[in-house]
């Protein structure tokens, strides 16, 4: 049942609920056709926002101490738990699961924020030994500023699944939710401004997926691009973002929790640091 008043979702950007560029919105169905929501339908000028909000908190964001990090991710899994029952609604609103389903889905994302915010201090580098009396430090660093576009299954377990390993490794991010269930995302907007998570750090902008991709793939203060989606979308994100050396990250998408191990490698870039030492 559509509220009575109106609750057409804003924008998540520096911390703040903000309107559309355009000003414009669009309707979300459930499967029965029932019109549940609108959403903010978010242009170039919106993504140009999102990347200098993140570009903004990036720096900060990745010196903090990896406890740190764990400490905020920890504590938005902790507030996400107190809601679980509505977030489940929620799911069962937009994808028809049944109740149970839901619920599971609700019990592994938090699962998985949980887990993600454990390697916050765990992921760490090498050492490798090598020839003429050196040793080399392998340090993993985040990316910077991140772009996600998530998948339409699963939509709060793929954005518990890509965004919580990529804060926990200190990257800034710019989220596009899925455009057919993107309540999920717009719903985590009150429990990110009550977690602790530092202003610009999570963006959220809602709108058509491939042409918001465009727009990110092409931006140059984008360091890195994940993309779940159709085979076509993919390879226009790979195609665009090979113009400015932009590393990627597609799939088709998050059916299951993918092994943590490989999106936090994907969440990192290898620092390596030449030590000498002897005669």
């Amino acid at each position: 049942v559509v509220p009575d008043i109106d609750r057409t979702a804003k924008m998540f950007i520096g911390g703040k609920q903000a309107r559309p560029d355009g000003g414009l919105s669009f309707n979300i169905y459930s499967p029965n056709k029932t019109l549940i929501g609108e959403v903010g339908a978010g242009n170039r000028k919106d993504i140009r926002n999102a990347v200098e909000a993140a570009r903004a908190a990036a720096n900060s964001w990745a010196k903090a101490t990896a406890h740190n990090r764990a400490q905020v991710i920890y504590f938005l899994a902790e507030n996400l738990a107190a809601r679980a029952d509505e977030f489940a609604r929620r799911i069962v609103q937009q994808t028809g699961a049944t109740a149970m389903t839901a619920h599971a889905e609700v019990d592994a994302s938090i699962e998985y924020i949980f887990t993600a915010a454990a390697w916050a201090d765990k992921y760490d580098g090498r050492s490798h030994g090598v020839p003429k009396r050196n040793v080399t430090l392998a340090m993993n660093e985040p990316m910077g500023v991140l772009a996600i576009l998530m998948p339409d299954d699963n939509p709060l377990l793929a954005f518990a699944a890509l965004a919580a390993p990529a804060l926990a490794m200190g990257n800034a991010l710019v989220i596009v939710p899925s455009p057919k269930h993107p309540l999920s995302a717009t719903d985590l907007y009150q429990v990110l401004e009550t977690s602790d998570v530092p202003n610009g750090t999570i963006n959220i902008v809602t709108g058509d997926r491939d042409e918001l991709a465009k727009t990110l793939s092409e931006h140059d203060d984008v360091d890195a691009i994940w993309y779940a989606g159709s085979a076509a979308g993919q390879a226009a994100v790979q195609k665009a973002s090979a113009a400015n050396m932009k590393r990627t990250f597609v799939m088709a998408s998050v059916g299951s929790p993918p092994n943590i191990d490989d999106v936090l490698r994907e969440a990192t870039q290898v620092k390596n640091i030449w030590v000498p030492y002897g005669a």
